[in-house]
């Protein structure tokens, strides 16, 4: 079962104006290395299967969901770092990540394979990139067993301006390398306070938006919780047209989907003891 990775590189370039603009948002640009983010999501997988060989999935080339107008500047910067793309998915507006997600699962079983899918927005910055190899290794090996998995980050300091995860009990099945946990629920941002008693309680994380799930659980557990994004997006895919490596959306149909995150969509359904529903699980990251 291959791991296929989703980069979700959407963004309207406001969160750091003027350097971050609409027509060049913050993924496209080297803050954190000689790379662009974009770049840097790419190359912290290279490895991932020869450090891992017990674990190995086999990775395959990933998929880009990104706006129609960074098409260029997506095919590109992956050409710099001599790339290539399982396929460049363009919205004509943006919906919001589980709208998103749901078209790269689409695309992703396009060809009767149904991998694992590492949802990733691609404009991180992780240090460590071994760790987060060996976190993605062991989120494979719980996705393969068929649980959806989430990275939830060791906080260093009570912060308000990221939403947490708490985690529950211990989560275990073989082949894990690190730790695991039941994901028992999700928080939004806190004061201050809660945001200290968060900390030193040790049982919450921030919530990274990394996702790692087989792609036809996805379209399974969106189809059960937002069957009108389901279908809007199965209706906008059903009429894709392939230019080289970009996928283009009928605009008319995706522009009537609805907004919405991969969290809210599907995610928090999830957590705690959902009987009859696939365990949620978090893998631990510094």
């Amino acid at each position: 079962m291959p791991l296929q990775p989703v980069i979700l590189s959407g963004g309207s370039g406001t969160r750091l104006w003027p350097l971050s603009r609409e027509a060049y948002p913050k993924q496209f640009l080297p803050l954190t290395s000689e790379h662009t983010m974009l770049q840097e999501t790419v190359r912290r997988l290279d490895g991932l299967d020869t450090e891992h060989p017990r674990q190995a999935l086999g990775l395959l080339d990933p998929l880009v969901v990104c706006n129609e107008d960074h098409r260029f500047l997506v095919a590109e910067q992956l050409r710099l770092i001599e790339r290539r793309s399982a396929g460049i998915i363009l919205e004509p507006n943006g919906r919001n990540t589980a709208p998103a997600l749901t078209l790269a699962a689409l695309a992703a079983t396009r060809s009767d394979l149904d991998p694992i899918l590492l949802v990733m927005p691609a404009d991180h910055s992780i240090r460590h990139e071994p760790a987060f190899r060996a976190a993605v290794a062991d989120a494979g090996v719980i996705a393969r067993a068929g649980a959806v998995v989430t990275f939830g980050i060791v906080p260093s300091k009570p912060e308000t301006g990221y939403g947490y995860i708490r985690q529950g009990s211990a989560y275990e099945t073989e082949g894990l390398t690190g730790h695991a946990y039941v994901l028992s629920g999700f928080v939004e941002k806190p004061t201050a306070k809660l945001a200290q008693d968060y900390l030193e309680s040790g049982d919450y994380l921030w919530n990274s938006g990394i996702f790692v799930l087989r792609a036809s659980l996805w379209l399974d557990l969106i189809e059960r919780f937002r069957p009108d994004i389901a279908q809007a997006a199965a209706s906008a895919f059903a009429g894709v047209s392939v230019d080289g490596d970009f996928l283009r959306l009928d605009p008319d149909l995706f522009s009537a989907c609805p907004s919405d995150s991969i969290d809210y969509a599907v995610m928090e359904h999830l957590a705690g003891d959902a009987d009859g529903l696939p365990s949620a699980v978090v893998v631990p990251l510094d």
